[in-house]
């Protein structure tokens, strides 16, 4: 029998997932369009396994493959309720699936990248190369990007950091009547009962007769699965009003949400990227454009280092907010209608979404922090002081 010859790669990345492909794209964009790049995934990534949101007031480089964007946003409780008009800023969704195959198409034309469908066995680092054994065969490279995380095996285990999930069931349904305004999508609906945590259903319109319906929770604990069911069926009849409608796909997933430290550097060849890189906002779960400022973070690092190390870290003050947002979240969830209910009526859409881009002034900081009652926040801030958090 002969040797195994070890295939030797610039950039292996262990995982095709949003933040894998994403780096990937960013560097077919750059002067490292060349270089070699493996792509190993278990999954061939052929299916709407979920959807990404997000705002932004800039040309967005996924423009061609969003499923749907919109001028105007709606927030809903029993106290308040308004419609907001983004501009300069739009909301977009994009599809996973037409992400998957948007990325595929555009990294499969080019000859130096490479797909492999198989298991992530092992990744071993190295002072020249970083070594992956997938499927049974063993590749080498300059540098690995690493993007594996299993939210079933995640645990907390420092007691001073917080263990809250985003998890969440959607329903794409379609109606016999015209139902929906698709010009308007809901990004909070708090019409559905607490239990005592976060919890708010949102609405993606794409017609007048059909929409995603997605029921979503911020808590410790996960629901039992029928749970999730019942209640996107009792918001769908005692708020939306209907009683006949199609289900037309289903989509659900479990979000970490912790202010637990996320090592980005893994050895001296290996980088963690996506959620194990802490890519995941700690107190919203929003992903996907801080995946996409990192992979242009990452490129920099590449062409003006010579390495993928020279990125920045999270800001002090947005890492503080995270803090303070999930103590609320963990101890104090009946809280939280009432506070997200005074964000948004007391601040323009336009300062909240800065604020939870992380772009926001000390200035707008303040006169967001203002705006809310300061004893739980006062609170939260005194257990954190009792923990050594801050």
């Amino acid at each position: 029998m002969g040797q195994n010859h070890t295939e030797t790669y610039d950039y292996i990345f262990t995982g095709g997932g949003a933040a894998g492909l994403s780096l990937a794209l960013h560097l077919a964009d750059s002067p490292l369009r060349d270089k070699r790049m493996l792509i190993i995934d278990l999954e061939q990534k052929k299916q709407n396994d979920r959807t990404w949101c997000f705002w932004s007031d800039q040309p967005s480089r996924y423009q061609p493959i969003l499923y749907r964007s919109w001028d105007e946003i709606a927030f809903e409780s029993e106290s308040f309720s308004h419609t907001y008009a983004l501009a300069p800023f739009r909301y977009h969704m994009l599809r996973g699936i037409d992400f998957y195959r948007h990325a595929q198409e555009t990294l499969r034309s080019l000859p130096n990248v490479t797909f492999l469908q198989a298991p992530v066995e092992s990744v071993q680092d190295g002072s020249q190369h970083a070594q992956v054994t997938a499927g049974g065969q063993t590749y080498a490279a300059e540098w690995v990007f690493n993007s594996l995380f299993r939210s079933s095996e995640f645990k907390i285990t420092d007691p001073r950091y917080h263990d809250v999930k985003q998890h969440f069931k959607g329903w794409e349904i379609e109606t016999e009547t015209d139902v929906f305004n698709p010009q308007r999508p809901t990004m909070f609906d708090f019409r559905t009962p607490q239990h005592g945590v976060m919890r708010f259903v949102y609405i993606l319109p794409f017609s007048p007769r059909q929409a995603l319906v997605e029921y979503t929770l911020f808590s410790a604990d996960l629901l039992p699965p029928a749970e999730y069911d019942l209640a996107l069926k009792a918001y769908i009849q005692d708020v939306l009003k209907l009683t006949h409608y199609r289900i037309e796909a289903e989509e659900s997933g479990v979000i970490p949400m912790t202010d637990q430290p996320f090592p980005r550097r893994a050895g001296q060849r290996i980088l963690n990227i996506g959620t194990i890189g802490g890519r995941v906002k700690p107190s919203t779960g929003y992903a996907f454009l801080r995946i996409q400022r990192d992979s242009a973070a990452v490129v920099r690092s590449l062409t003006q280092h010579h390495h993928p190390f020279h990125i920045p870290a999270d800001p002090a003050l947005a890492r503080f907010n995270d803090r303070i947002m999930l103590q609320l979240m963990q101890r104090q969830g009946p809280k939280m209608k009432g506070i997200f209910t005074d964000l948004f009526m007391h601040n323009p859409i336009h300062r909240l979404f800065r604020f939870l881009n992380e772009d926001a002034t000390i200035g707008e900081n303040i006169l967001l922090m203002a705006s809310l009652n300061p004893w739980p926040f006062l609170s939260a801030l005194f257990k954190l002081i009792r923990s050594r958090q801050v």
